[in-house]
């Protein structure tokens, strides 16, 4: 898989941060605000967001290896080529969401909301949080919220071809994420702002189209 991916990946996370922060922006903050005065928030936050990457990055390895299991096991022929053509359609899909061309991604949120209902009580045992290392566990299980652009790029990464480049994948899209997730109050409603311009959106999500469709079409010459 080139590295190109993973720079797609990175802005896809970038890019869809805005939604990101929607999501669980107040969970960021709470996070911020719920610690002691006394102490320093940079830390919490740091530890929060480096439990929902190490999140990402587990059922991105998981679901890479999964599908390049199966593959494998089917001897399907060509198995890597079609699953790079699929990672190829994932691209595209993920530029039109992005773009606000097509919101069709956002019903694959249904998906997770069964799993989270079982998943979130969880979270409540670490609160309120006593250290920064208690803010690690607490933001794995956040990792898992049902958000129709992280399942989105956990599609992406299932079809990356194996475990390290589905893992590699969902940590390049959580890096992404990481700048205005780590921004609280009125920096993190300005950066809300400026990455849900519609301009903004739709001129980048060009470019991941873009980029996407001359994956595909390669992709299409190897196998044809």
């Amino acid at each position: 898989m080139p590295y190109t991916d993973f720079i797609a990946a990175f802005m896809v996370g970038l890019l869809g941060a805005g939604h990101c922060l929607g999501m669980c922006g107040g969970v960021a903050a709470a996070v911020s605000f719920g610690t002691p005065a006394e102490k320093n928030k940079i830390p919490f936050l740091l530890f929060y967001n480096g439990g929902r990457l190490l999140s990402y990055a587990v059922i991105g390895a998981i679901g890479g290896g999964l599908v390049s299991g199966v593959v494998g096991i089917s001897q399907m022929s060509q198995g890597l080529i079609w699953l790079r053509l699929a990672a190829a359609i994932m691209m595209i899909l993920l530029a039109l969401y992005i773009g606000q061309f097509w919101n069709g991604l956002s019903y694959v949120e249904r998906i997770g909301k069964v799993l989270w209902r079982h998943i979130s009580p969880l979270s409540s045992k670490f609160l309120p949080l006593k250290s920064p290392l208690s803010a690690l566990p607490f933001g794995m299980i956040w990792g898992w919220l049902p958000c129709g652009l992280v399942y989105s790029a956990l599609s992406w990464a299932a079809v990356s071809g194996n475990a390290f480049h589905g893992l590699l994948i969902m940590l390049a899209f959580g890096l992404g994420t990481l700048p205005a997730m780590l921004l609280i109050g009125s920096f993190a409603e300005a950066a809300k702002k400026a990455l849900n311009n519609l301009i903004f959106r739709r001129f980048s999500s060009v470019i991941l189209l873009m980029y996407g469709i001359v994956t595909a079409y390669s992709v299409y010459n190897q196998l044809y």
